[in-house]
């Protein structure tokens, strides 16, 4: 029986030319078997209780057992029991660094003298990984959840103002379900990045998946657990934004988001490869690069299939996707700050102070804080709410937060926004309409109150028909404020006339023909 195990087929012929009474050399003749293969089968079915007959009566699975299973044991070598009870133990030794087959070998052979050479050794440590490290196949439901991760290797740009190679992170999403890919660059692997990336992935598939999975970075898990990781609150609020659930995988097993994995792979032979003899000279460019190399990726059919990544989602998974919120996400900071004794908080980002109810002064609040809005808590109640401001020790005060006694300062000097208004209708229409608009760029009137003041005192430096000019120039910049008017001023920009540049002419020449050349 050297050489490969026989077909069932084949068997089952042997034993019934056999049963049929026909010599073992014409059957090894008929067959092109030797007659020691014949006679090994033979003898096989001799030493079992069955008969030729009766054993060809059994199903195939019964008759492999007879065949291959009823023998007498091989004896077990000694070396290899002794191997089997240490497998788990180098197994585990392997995954650690620096640790190599050779030095486990040295140690196993120290502790068994008499055991097996290096090649026989890996030969039965490599079968026992295999086998452990078997895969299991998962189904995805359609838009059930998108898995999220940065990227290796990184893209880069060209600033061109400085010729600096700007060195970029490439986020990358996929939905298990269809393998429809996301990419988008980003300077560097931040919170902020990964938020962006995650609102720029469900705005390119135009809906929201019931999850998103990504490993235990830092940047979106405080504190990893196999059961109930800690996200951040910037995470906690796109969940909150989306209505999705994030799930992180566990420590160390990039199995569990297999599939965005394998698209980081495919993202390097498709999009980077594309990208390799481009050069983009901002981060905008290299998004639009990788834009349109991966339109050409999810578009492609599958290797063997007469279909796309694209095709499958349209018309699986798009369907199935939740809407996207009404509003855009924005990104909520929080810091914590003690109220001074003249009822402000400092914001650090801007160094910038905000007015809060008087009674407050001393107490510990909480500073949550956009682009445009910024709150102030105090024991979960919000007392304060203002418009940002980033003017560097600059003041946000509402009048409301005063106490009585500084409200009548402000009563006695008459400041509102009639008295702005009727300081500045003396002089002139401009200088009215520059003040009218500066009152309403704030949400509080009271916030431009400091800036107004200063734009009607220039006219003691410089005179109201010079403020007057200078209001006209500003009325027709897209953004007006105090610091613009005193720079016209300081520059004199206001006594500059505006002339109308002439028509060009083409100077007389005398190589230059004229009409008489054509009559």
């Amino acid at each position: 029986m050297a050489g490969k195990t026989k077909t069932m087929q084949q068997i089952r012929n042997i034993l019934q030319h056999r049963a049929n009474g026909i010599s073992i050399r014409t059957i090894s003749n008929q067959f092109k078997l030797s007659r020691n293969t014949v006679r090994t089968y033979l003898r096989l079915i001799d030493q079992s209780s069955y008969t030729i007959r009766q054993a060809l009566d059994l199903s195939d699975e019964a008759l492999g057992q007879l065949l291959f299973e009823t023998g007498r044991p091989p004896s077990i070598d000694p070396r290899y029991t002794q191997l089997q009870q240490k497998l788990a133990h180098y197994a585990t030794e392997l995954k650690k660094r620096h640790v190599t087959r050779q030095l486990l070998w040295e140690e196993y052979i120290q502790e068994f003298i008499d055991g097996y050479g290096y090649t026989r050794f890996c030969h039965y440590l490599n079968e026992y990984i295999g086998y452990r490290d078997v895969t299991a196949i998962f189904t995805h439901r359609p838009a059930e959840k998108v898995m999220a991760d940065f990227a290796g290797d990184k893209l880069s740009y060209i600033d061109r103002p400085t010729g600096e190679l700007i060195l970029c992170d490439v986020f990358i999403t996929a939905l298990p379900f269809s393998s429809y890919i996301y990419a988008q660059a980003f300077r560097g692997h931040t919170q902020e990045s990964l938020a962006q990336g995650v609102i720029g992935a469900f705005r390119y598939m135009g809906g929201v998946t019931d999850a998103v999975v990504f490993d235990n970075a830092k940047t979106a898990v405080k504190k990893a657990n196999r059961y109930e990781p800690t996200f951040t609150e910037l995470i906690e609020q796109l969940s909150l934004h989306y209505q999705t659930t994030f799930m992180a995988t566990r420590v160390r097993k990039p199995r569990d988001k297999a599939t965005v994995e394998a698209s980081v792979n495919i993202a390097y032979n498709r999009i980077y490869a594309k990208l390799r003899n481009k050069q983009a000279y901002s981060l905008a460019e290299l998004n639009e690069q990788i834009k349109e190399a991966l339109l050409l990726l999810n578009q492609r059919n599958f290797q063997g299939r007469d279909y796309s990544r694209e095709q499958i989602f349209q018309r699986y998974e798009q369907p199935l996707l939740r809407p996207l919120p009404a509003t855009d996400f924005e990104v909520k900071k929080t810091v914590l700050a003690k109220v001074q004794r003249n009822y402000h908080v400092i914001l650090g980002e801007d160094w910038h102070q905000y007015s809060v109810p008087f009674e407050y002064a001393g107490k510990q609040v909480k500073i949550v804080y956009t682009s445009e809005l910024l709150e102030i808590y105090h024991e979960h109640k919000r007392i304060a709410l203002h418009t940002r401001d980033r003017r560097k020790h600059g003041y946000s005060t509402l009048k409301d937060h005063m106490p009585q006694n500084h409200k009548a300062i402000y009563q006695q000097r008459g400041w509102d926004a009639e008295y702005f208004l009727r300081q500045a209708a003396q002089m002139g229409p401009n200088t009215k309409e520059t003040i009218a608009t500066m009152l309403k760029s704030k949400a509080f009137a009271e916030q431009t109150y400091n800036s107004c003041l200063g734009t009607l005192r220039l006219a003691k430096k410089y005179g109201a028909d010079r403020l007057e000019k200078a209001c006209s120039l500003v009325l027709e910049c897209p953004r007006i404020n105090y610091g613009i008017i005193v720079n016209i001023l300081k520059n004199n920009m206001d006594k500059k006339d505006r002339q109308i540049e002439p028509d060009f002419k083409t100077p007389v020449h005398d190589n230059i023909r004229g009409p008489k050349e054509y009559s």
